[in-house]
């Protein structure tokens, strides 16, 4: 490793399961900071992620590939991956290399979705601490999709899996629901959406799953559950629509207070340029009618008087 002291650098470690939207996000959260005049890159961390819908400047696939891997010492696609992240880990002084061709630049590092990686394997982590130690100041970016919301077992089972990804990555950590536009294809909530955002009382959600008799059997399991999210009371969500610069700009602005990064007076200027702009003027996207205002500021009774009604 190089003795030369890095700048100090700022980005987004994007995680979250596979189909969550984190390619997805890499390609809009771009597009969106280079409106701002924010030089931005894009790092793909994902040995598998083939046929990239965004620019990308440093490609871990340069340095190995889930297929050669599988192909070579004869591994599953999740042991593949895992093998692919060690050997990312064994050989930082190339990651290192091909960051510092980048100066003077946002950074936004596509990582690979197996859960594992960000919940008890060790070798992301590292990854992510060396990082640390070259000056990048970082929060981890994790993406759900929004759609577990409408399946209370599910949604539990998403809690959990964010707190024990919050503990382990040990990053300034921001939640997101990702795919807010498509959050009623699978039903509709049964509470407002900042009862999910907020992650209020889950007796309520536990009053739901008794009245599954699947579930019925479990009703202790996920009482204890329940208790072991409440008490760290650490995981909250912003909502995303990818689609919408309102929103965008939420997340960024979650993101930018978590790891510190404070918006320029350029950067402002540009901002205010391209919210008053006429939609799809300066954004590629087209606007779209954004479900937290569906749920909440449409709604005139407050998230107790609707679960009271149930």
């Amino acid at each position: 490793m190089s003795g030369q002291e890095e700048p100090l650098r700022f980005g987004q470690v994007v995680i979250g399961p596979p189909g969550s939207g984190k390619s997805t996000y890499c390609r809009g959260m771009q597009e969106f900071l280079s409106r701002l005049g924010r030089k931005v890159v894009v790092v793909n961390m994902d040995p598998a992620n083939e046929g990239l819908t965004y620019s990308c400047a440093v490609d871990i696939s340069e340095l190995v590939t889930l297929g050669d891997v599988m192909e070579g010492l004869k591994l599953g696609p999740n042991g593949g991956l895992l093998y692919c992240m060690e050997y990312m880990e064994a050989n930082l002084d190339w990651l290192q290399k091909k960051l510092q061709q980048h100066r003077d630049c946002y950074f936004l590092f596509d990582c690979p979705g197996q859960v594992e990686l960000y919940t008890h394997q060790s070798s992301v982590k590292n990854i992510f601490s060396q990082l640390g130690k070259w000056n990048f100041r970082l929060s981890a970016v994790h993406l759900v999709d929004s759609h577990y919301c409408a399946d209370p077992a599910k949604f539990i089972s998403v809690l959990c899996t964010s707190l024990s990804t919050m503990l382990h990555v040990e990053l300034p950590h921001v939640n997101i629901l990702s795919k807010m536009d498509l959050i009623e294809q699978y039903g509709k909530l049964a509470f407002n959406l900042d009862f999910y955002t907020e992650v209020m009382d889950l007796t309520y959600l536990l009053d739901h799953l008794a009245a599954d008799p699947f579930f019925k059997k479990f009703h202790l399991l996920n009482t204890k559950l329940a208790e072991v999210i409440q008490d760290y009371s650490l995981v909250s969500f912003v909502p995303l629509n990818v689609q919408d610069k309102e929103s965008m700009l939420q997340v960024l602005r979650t993101v930018d207070k978590a790891n510190g990064y404070c918006f320029g007076d350029m950067e402002e200027r540009n901002l205010q340029a391209m919210m008053s702009a006429a939609v799809g003027a300066d954004f590629q996207f087209d606007l779209t009618l954004g479900v937290q205002e569906r749920y909440v500021e449409a709604s005139g009774k407050t998230v107790v008087e609707e679960m009271m009604e149930l």
